[in-house]
């Protein structure tokens, strides 16, 4: 009569199955709580593989190392597009505005020096005038042009960036977009007046804060990135690290000297350009567009509804039409297949 064999005694390559996966998830534990940001990064980098997007790291004029991404473009003679995000921002928030583009252009999608993966130094200057400069000698890098006519597009502060940056370095871009736009003084509202105020609107230091940051940014809940736990609170615990450096950068680009000079000297924008805006933006109140129009002239004006502040994200199928549009005629006054021209 044969003998059942005990539970314990698995055969081989079961206990060997079982010691592989528990030194794994030790491995995974150990690394988590080493470098607790790796949750982030690895859903980051899902995000871009998807995209099917390559990064790279460039070091631009021996100041700061970049980090950007790239999408190549189906034909070889197609313009670069260069995105850059706002203020508390990175690169993937343009994701989906790129998938909607991707193949029709090149598409390089950066952090700004100071933000996302790229290089931050302590005690630099992050203003609208120090990030323009930097762009410039970015977009100077031969790798990043291509020889390529570069259509510079920026949202919220990288909006004022791109403004400078298109006024002061024309020879370097050949059109700009800007959405939901930092650098003129729009209408009152409480983000603008807390911001005026010496406060950090945008901060985040526990759930409740990271919901208000959410809600002020986001006019469409659906359109709100996932971030499950334990990502949410990582995050959470990112920005409170930061906290320090973004009120740093608000005082330069909110409260300081600098805050309406992309609007000042957006008059000197000669390029083909859009102006691009949601209704319901809470943060850069929309009555910013026609502060930009009266100095942009030959710009393109849409004015999309049912979305807040974060129209790249959600709207990106619309945002990206009236950036194609701006591209392949440029002329003012075109209007967009989507969206309401002003």
């Amino acid at each position: 009569m044969a003998l059942k064999s005990p539970r314990w005694f698995a055969p081989r390559w079961a206990r060997a199955a079982n010691w592989i996966a528990a030194t794994i998830l030790l491995a995974l534990v150990v690394a988590l709580w080493l470098d607790p940001g790796l949750v982030i990064r690895a859903e980051f980098a899902k995000q871009r593989i998807r995209l099917g997007a390559t990064s790279h790291d460039i070091i631009v004029d021996n100041d700061h190392r970049w980090t950007y991404v790239e999408l190549a473009a189906d034909k070889p003679d197609a313009p670069t597009l260069v995105l850059l995000h706002g203020y508390t921002g990175s690169k993937e928030n343009w994701y989906r505005m790129a998938r909607a583009l991707k193949g029709r252009y090149r598409i390089v999608i950066p952090d700004l020096p100071g933000w996302g993966q790229s290089e931050r130094k302590d005690g630099a200057d992050y203003g609208f005038v120090a990030q323009s400069a930097r762009v410039a000698a970015f977009l100077r890098k031969p790798e990043i042009a291509q020889k390529r006519p570069v259509v510079l597009i920026g949202h919220s502060m990288g909006g004022g960036i791109a403004a400078l940056t298109a006024a002061r370095y024309s020879n370097l871009v050949a059109r700009v977009a800007l959405l939901d736009a930092a650098g003129v003084r729009f209408k009152d509202n409480r983000f603008g007046l807390d911001v005026l105020a010496g406060k950090n609107p945008f901060g985040v230091s526990d759930a409740a804060s990271l919901e208000h940051y959410l809600a002020t940014v986001f006019h469409n809940r659906d359109a709100r990135p996932w971030a499950p736990w334990p990502a949410s609170d990582l995050y959470i615990a990112q920005r409170k690290r930061d906290a320090a450096f973004e009120q740093g950068v608000l005082d330069k680009i909110g409260r300081g000297d600098e805050r309406f000079l992309p609007g000042v000297e957006a008059a000197y924008i000669s390029q083909p350009a859009l102006l691009l805006w949601c209704r319901e933006d809470k943060v850069i109140d929309a009555s910013a567009m026609a502060l930009y129009a009266a100095r942009i002239p030959q710009a393109s004006q849409v004015l999309l509804e049912g979305c807040g502040h974060m129209s790249l994200m959600e709207r990106p199928g619309e945002a990206a039409e009236a950036v194609a549009m701006m591209i392949e005629r440029g002329a003012p006054g075109d209007a967009p297949p989507t969206g309401e021209l002003q």
